[in-house]
């Protein structure tokens, strides 16, 4: 069974937030967190993994992010806080 995840990222100020899609979420962050993930998360040292969610079906993923990116900031806040109320960085926690 494939497995699809939403994410949000910041800086480590947590000033800025990126949301992406992807299909391994391990390699994603690694490549943002090695400034090839995007230009934007490079440009703003986005490689703080804040909120994560997974999906079975890439469509479920898609329109998930299409609606995280559609929201306002004090959303997107809210919904990191929902799960992650000290903006740790879920990254360590997940993979090591």
């Amino acid at each position: 069974m494939n497995q699809y995840w939403v994410y949000i990222m910041t800086n480590v100020r947590n000033t800025v937030l990126y949301t992406g899609v992807t299909n391994n979420l391990r390699k994603r962050v690694a490549e943002h967190r090695g400034k090839k993930g995007s230009k934007f998360t490079s440009k703003y040292n986005v490689g703080k993994l804040v909120y994560y969610e997974s999906f079975s079906h890439i469509w479920d993923a898609i329109a998930a992010e299409k609606k995280i990116k559609a929201g306002s900031r004090a959303k997107k806040i809210k919904l990191v806080e929902s799960v992650n109320r000290q903006w740790e960085d879920l990254y360590e926690q997940l993979f090591s």
